[in-house]
């Protein structure tokens, strides 16, 4: 595809405003139609960004020839259904974290794709965006040439979200979750970053929310079959820092990473500029997407490549569940 990659945003919230910053900087690429619920805030936004469509409704945008593809910044509980849709629509998909909120929804994505890349080669991914950080590629650069082999990973990922507020601390209309949202980005990573499927997992929480209905605390420990070990501390009950917080130990050194910065077990901050053409996660995860659509290949996290992630998430809720 040599032609402008024309595209369809849903979500005007917190991470939509991400990607369509992020898209500011992709050549060949256009934001053409934008979709949110609340249709005053969606025109505001459209207005800034230069976006001609807006609508209420993914069909909608669905129904214009002239997109090609749709990137899903919707709550969780629709991603499953929504990517779908867009699959049966004829539209490449790129869905924000996570798949879907169970493994049947993922595995259901996962057979949809299937068929629509083998009839019309559609590109399917899942915005796993720790795979994309500068830090963490840095990182996986190190592991793929043999100079680095992961032994532990300890990750904090911490929030104050005691009432339902988004990233920019709004209200939000949905009900976020530790486990199949925030937890799937280190179950990916650990794995992603230990080259090595994980083969034990166990989990607790802590006590439900009244309101909420969801635990605020979890803490989640993993194994690969390489024998790397991971443990994951969530919170939304924490009052900062804020944010997710990894410790790399491997054989040969030790790394912090936090967001897209790097630092060495002394915490001497490593140079990761050279990385990437961006600093910017957000941005690498969304160029790695129109790249699969130009070159006609599977991106760097898509749909099949992240679902282990979500039966090692569905094998953790069925404890919780049973305990």
């Amino acid at each position: 595809m040599s032609k402008t990659i024309k595209v369809a945003l849903a979500g005007a919230g917190a991470f939509g405003i991400k990607h369509l910053d992020g898209i500011k900087n992709i050549d060949g690429v256009e934001v053409v139609s934008l979709i949110s619920r609340d249709l005053d805030k969606t025109r505001e936004v459209a207005k800034q960004y230069g976006i001609g469509h807006v609508t209420t409704e993914l069909a909608d945008s669905l129904a214009l020839p002239e997109v090609d593809a749709v990137i899903l910044c919707t709550p969780t509980q629709m991603h499953a259904a929504q990517t779908i849709a867009c699959l049966r629509a004829g539209k490449h998909v790129q869905v924000e974290i996570p798949l879907a909120d169970s493994l049947s929804g993922a595995e259901e994505v996962v057979r949809v794709h299937q068929e629509a890349r083998q009839k019309h080669g559609l590109v399917a991914m899942c915005g796993h965006t720790r795979r994309f950080n500068p830090s963490h590629q840095w990182v996986q650069q190190k592991v793929q040439s043999g100079a680095f082999k992961l032994q532990q990973m300890d990750v904090q990922t911490y929030f104050f979200r005691r009432s339902n507020m988004n990233a920019l601390g709004q209200a939000r209309s949905w009900t976020d979750h530790l486990l199949w949202h925030h937890a799937a980005h280190t179950v990916d990573l650990f794995a992603y970053q230990a080259q090595s499927p994980i083969v034990k997992a166990h989990a607790m929480q802590g006590p439900i929310h009244p309101v909420l209905g969801i635990a605020m605390d979890m803490s989640i420990q993993l194994q690969a079959a390489s024998g790397a070990i991971c443990t994951l501390s969530l919170s939304f009950n924490n009052d900062g820092p804020l944010g997710t917080f990894f410790r790399y130990i491997g054989d040969s050194a030790t790394y912090l990473a936090r967001y897209d910065d790097l630092f060495n077990g002394r915490d001497e901050k490593i140079d990761v500029s050279q990385v990437a053409v961006s600093m910017n996660g957000i941005e690498l995860q969304d160029r790695e997407f129109f790249a699969a659509i130009r070159e006609g290949r599977e991106p760097n996290s898509s749909v099949a490549q992240v679902l282990p992630c979500y039966r090692v998430l569905q094998q953790l809720e069925q404890q919780l569940l049973a305990a």
